[in-house]
This record gives structure tokens, C-alpha cells and sequence, in this order.
């Protein structure tokens, strides 16, 4: 019913800045009127009204929203996916995608989807992924106190590297504090008892990770950090994403061909292997 309710409400949203009812008011757009009527957060807004744009061109997706068989995040996913170049393949394919929407969880769908999108628009999909890549940052800052504030963003690949190693570094150090409270505090050890919290000891990770890249002496790069599955396309259509689930463009996968390995791994379904091939070197050109 909520689902329902809010479909309502996003389409009266659309009929609102389709009729420019919001111009009687001196609104300068009908985002900026919503945010002042109704106490919404500016970005809330405009997503409300982007959505309800994008409901025009998209009936059945409106359509399963209104009866509350698919959920308001799942449609903002497809209207995301709806551009003037896979504008058409939406028409064609909205009613296939919405059943998705409807029988899979948020995340099996989101990467549904990404796969489609692949499909309808290889080109732009790679000018996505090279634009999140342009857009990766890093600020790291001294505070009056001496504190070090960290703030950054890195794209799909890079963060799955910094995060794989991180998460091997963490590990460590959690297995070391349940060492000590364990010594200290015997069979009865919890959580509790250990002496960092999780957040610091990723903090502490981080550290240690930069510490032992200082104590390498020997100049050698180390091989990147990062699993990608790819099936045989003929099989099964395009698989392309990282251990962790994550969707990404054969584009972006470019700048890591020349360090690069690949090996073969057959499966008998989701856990069972039958085979490992050698691992080798996918370039071996000068």
C-alpha cells in the first residue's frame, strides 16, 4: 500500500510540472516549489519530479507501481536506464524488465538491468564507466588538532582493490584482538571485550597498509588486487563484474590487460568446481 501511495504521488508530481502550476507562485522550477511547500530536501525534490517526468514514457513500469507490484526504487532504476539512446529498446523490452523489477530483490535487479543497459547502449555505458574512473578523488587533510581527516571516492575497480586489501588487513588485526581479550577474558570472550572497535580497526588497516608499502624495498609493483568473472557470451550472455557483484564495462577493465592473469574456472553450478586451468599471462607482447 505505501509502495501504492507513493506511485500516486509521484505521478501527481509529473502532472504538477507538466501543467506549470508552479509559475502562479513565483516558483522558478517545480523541484524548488516542492522543496518550500512540502519541507523536502532540494535533491529530494528534483528526484520526485525526475521521476515523475519519466512516468510518461514508461506505462507499464507506472502501471505495476500503481498496483504495487514493483517498488518506487526499482522505477527510479528505470528511468535512469531510459535515455535518448535505449529510449527505444525500453519500449520494446519495459514489460520484460518490470517483471524482473517485481520477482527479483533490489540488487539482482540493479544488475539485471546494468547488463541491459550494456546491451541497449555499449557506448554510453563505457563513457559512464570512464567518467566514474575521471571522477575518482582522494583528500586527506590536517586538522587544528593534529587529527587527519580522509575523504574520497574511487571507481568500481580501484575501490575493489583498496577494499579487498583492506578487508585482508582488518582481518588480521580482529583476529589478533580476539587473540588478547580470548587470553584475557577466556571462553566467556565476546565482541565486547576486544579492545578496538571495527571502524578502528580499519582505520588502523589503512596505516598498516601504507606501512608495509614503505617497507618494500624491492620496486616491484604488485599485481593488482582485483577478481573479475567473465562467462563464454554464447553461453549464457555477457557476465562481466567483480568478485563482489559489482557490474562493470569490459572498457574499464582496459588499463589492467597488461598486468593482467587468466585462468579458467569450470562449474557444475553456483559451488561446485570441476576444473582449474594454469594460470597465465593474458599479454605477452613487448
Amino acid at each position: 500500500q505505501l509502495e501504492r501511495l507513493e506511485a500516486v504521488a509521484t505521478r501527481a508530481v509529473g502532472a504538477f510540472d507538466r501543467g506549470h502550476e508552479w509559475e502562479v507562485a513565483g516558483a522558478r522550477t517545480a523541484s524548488s516549489w516542492l522543496s518550500v511547500e512540502c519541507s523536502l530536501p532540494v535533491r529530494v525534490a528534483r528526484r520526485r519530479v525526475q521521476v515523475g517526468r519519466a512516468l510518461r514514457d514508461l506505462p507499464v513500469a507506472e502501471a505495476a507501481w500503481l498496483d504495487g507490484e514493483v517498488s518506487g526504487p526499482a522505477v527510479g532504476l528505470l528511468t535512469d536506464a531510459r535515455t535518448e539512446v535505449t529510449a527505444s529498446a525500453m519500449t520494446r523490452d519495459e514489460a520484460m524488465l518490470v517483471d524482473h523489477a517485481g520477482r527479483l530483490s533490489h540488487g539482482s535487479f540493479a544488475k539485471a538491468l546494468a547488463y541491459w543497459r550494456q546491451r541497449a547502449d555499449p557506448d554510453g555505458v563505457e563513457d559512464d564507466a570512464e567518467a566514474l574512473r575521471a571522477g575518482r578523488r582522494v583528500h586527506l587533510s590536517s586538522t587544528y588538532e593534529g587529527r587527519w581527516v580522509l575523504d574520497g571516492v574511487l571507481d568500481p575497480v580501484g575501490g575493489e582493490i583498496v577494499a579487498d586489501a583492506l578487508r585482508r588487513v582488518e582481518e588480521q588485526l580482529f583476529r589478533s584482538d580476539w587473540a588478547e581479550a580470548r587470553a584475557e577474558h577466556g571462553e566467556a570472550t565476546t565482541k565486547e571485550h576486544l579492545a578496538r572497535t571495527p571502524a578502528q580497526r580499519r582505520a588502523d588497516a589503512l596505516v598498516e597498509l601504507a606501512r608495509r608499502a614503505g617497507a618494500t624495498t624491492d620496486g616491484r609493483v604488485p599485481e593488482p588486487l582485483f577478481t573479475v568473472h567473465v562467462d563464454h557470451e554464447t553461453l549464457l550472455g555477457r557476465i562481466c563484474e567483480l568478485a563482489s557483484g559489482t557490474v562493470v564495462t569490459p572498457g574499464s577493465l582496459l588499463p589492467w590487460v597488461t598486468e593482467a592473469r587468466v585462468e579458467r574456472v569450470v562449474f557444475d553450478g553456483a559451488d561446485r568446481v570441476l576444473g582449474v586451468g594454469p594460470r597465465r599471462r593474458f599479454f605477452t607482447g613487448a
